[in-house]
């Protein structure tokens, strides 16, 4: 895959998942704009792309204001790949939510990719061949006790997924879906023992997915030799759902 000169933004790029997105983008050859709420680890990722030879800029963006959104997005003529990897959860019983807990999962998950998608289309579409990669979760595909809401946003996010590819056709825009299975990030290094070791027990390969695992397929709908893909949805789950 070469994505030289390609101009890429990854959501949360932070860490976890988005990072690794971010630097395999960058050493692929890509000009990759680095997003995030955490000015310092955005920045951290910044320096090791530079680092490294690659090229990357920081972003200040928080997902859930579609102001922020728009104001970046006026400063782009065009992009060619957008990656909504930006997420949140905890795992909690439903009974347990609270009406605050959805709504910022439901703001982070669901709201905040439609938005930053929205605010960066015209960009996407100037480039005339722009893709944009959601991350969604196999807990969207299949469900998952504890995560109900967070299910339902990633639900959400599958189905935005597949309805914009048939409006984005026409426009040269491919859009399509990642579904993680647990990986190993340090949004699930926070979750308890107990959860942890029920998830990779459910996993047929008995381990957590690696970041850069996931930033694969990534890589994969972002480049040509994906070419013939709009709409479709790939889990990267070490086999943990198993659906059509």
């Amino acid at each position: 895959m070469n994505f030289k000169d390609k101009s890429v933004l990854v959501t949360g790029a932070g860490s976890g998942i988005g990072a690794a997105t971010a630097r395999a983008f960058a050493a692929l050859g890509a000009k990759v704009h680095v997003t995030d709420m955490n000015t310092a680890a955005g920045e951290s990722v910044v320096a090791g792309i530079k680092a490294a030879g690659g090229s990357a800029q920081f972003h200040l963006l928080d997902v859930t204001s579609r102001e922020a959104a728009n104001t970046l997005a006026a400063e782009f003529q065009t992009l060619d790949v957008l990656v909504n990897a930006a997420g949140w959860d905890i795992i909690q019983p439903f009974m347990d939510n609270s009406p605050e807990y959805w709504d910022k999962i439901v703001a982070i998950n669901y709201l905040g990719p439609v938005a930053v998608t929205r605010a960066f289309l015209p960009a996407l579409i100037a480039s005339g061949s722009g893709r944009i990669v959601n991350v969604a979760s196999d807990a969207g595909r299949v469900g998952s006790s504890g995560e109900t809401v967070y299910a339902g946003a990633k639900g959400g996010i599958i189905a935005f997924t597949k309805s914009l590819a048939r409006e984005m056709t026409r426009k040269g825009i491919r859009v399509n879906c990642i579904c993680p299975g647990p990986t190993d990030t340090p949004l699930f290094a926070a979750q308890g023992d107990k959860i942890k070791e029920a998830l990779i027990n459910a996993i047929p390969m008995k381990r957590l997915a690696k970041p850069e695992e996931i930033a694969d397929g990534i890589l994969f709908f972002a480049s040509d030799r994906s070419s013939f893909c709009t709409g479709q949805v790939l889990s990267i789950s070490g086999g943990l759902t198993m659906v059509d």
